[in-house]
């Protein structure tokens, strides 16, 4: 098998629904890669970078990807994503700004602040970030 069916679906969008020869992202559990005939499993998706290997295509497509689960089987896999932003949708100075923010809360760590939130906000932001820059 050298390849698999690949769909990443959000609330708003398909952002992918095609044939792939792998996957990479972000997991609770650490940074995983997916080939064609994986164990079934599913997975809880962490901010990071979603990149999508297909056939034939010179440059991987980069998404950041916020949250979520996936459903692995040998042939075919489903991410259902909460967030998800392909590179050339990334508004970066909207990243910027919101990076920006979360660093000003958790260095000011007010009493009725939510450090957690502000850390994974900051994480978000540091995703698109990440992804808007790579080729």
């Amino acid at each position: 098998m050298k390849d698999f069916r690949l769909q990443i679906i959000s609330p708003r969008k398909v952002l992918f629904d095609g044939n792939c020869t792998m996957i990479e992202y972000n997991t609770t559990e650490g940074y995983v890669g997916v080939l064609p005939g994986h164990v079934a499993m599913t997975q809880i998706i962490a901010p990071g970078v979603l990149t999508i290997y297909e056939e034939g295509v010179e440059k991987p497509t980069y998404i950041a990807a916020m949250s979520g689960i996936s459903k692995i089987l040998p042939d075919t896999i489903m991410i259902l994503i909460d967030i998800a932003e392909k590179k050339e949708e990334i508004d970066v100075e909207r990243a910027k700004a919101a990076k920006a923010r979360a660093e000003k809360r958790i260095a000011e760590k007010a009493d009725n602040f939510d450090v957690e939130r502000a850390k994974y906000a900051l994480k978000k932001a540091e995703t698109r970030l990440m992804v808007a820059n790579m080729n």
